[in-house]
């Protein structure tokens, strides 16, 4: 009895802790929240939620999904050649900005293990296609989800599993760029 007792305790404890939502940034993340919602507190992603605002995407990423949103940070976006940013934030390249945009973003809700589990399934390396219609590859690299775009470019998942009330955030470190 004891023994059981001890893993029931074991087991709420552990699943306690698998279920807590990673904070980003430092600033907590709340799972009643949307992806707006929650993005606009993340201090990490200012870059991000000023390129959706421009783009229009605001409304879109508050409805009901599910989505998965792999989110570049501030740092993601420095990485660009200079300018780059600013560019694209200009109204004429509107169009441009919300494709780059929406190729961060797949229509389901897809956690880390939905991810992995799809990578082990398909040998190794998955390619799966975005809501911006581009296809990317996902990897998994020692225990790290990485994500090759349409340019041969690699992101890694640096934060997994950021639950959303309408879906998923996987934060990752380099922008995702569509093929040319």
């Amino acid at each position: 009895m004891k023994t059981f007792i001890a893993a029931a305790v074991f087991t709420a404890a552990t699943s306690t802790f698998a279920l807590a939502n990673p904070t980003v940034g430092g600033a907590p993340m709340m799972e009643s929240m949307n992806i707006i919602e929650n993005a606009v507190n993340s201090p990490i992603h200012t870059t991000l939620v000023a390129a959706v605002q421009a783009a229009g995407l605001v409304d879109t990423l508050q409805g009901e999904g599910p989505f998965t949103v792999l989110a570049p940070t501030d740092e993601a976006f420095a990485m660009l050649p200079a300018g780059t940013v600013e560019d694209l934030l200009k109204p004429e390249n509107l169009q441009t900005l919300q494709t780059i945009l929406t190729c961060h973003v797949i229509p389901t809700r897809a956690l880390w293990g939905d991810i992995n589990g799809m990578i082990s399934a398909d040998g190794g390396a998955h390619t799966f296609t975005t809501v911006g219609g581009c296809e990317f590859t996902a990897t998994n690299v020692n225990g790290v989800i990485t994500i090759e775009d349409g340019q041969g470019n690699m992101a890694h998942v640096t934060t997994a599993d950021v639950i959303q009330s309408n879906g998923v955030i996987h934060v990752i470190d380099h922008v995702l760029l569509p093929a040319m």
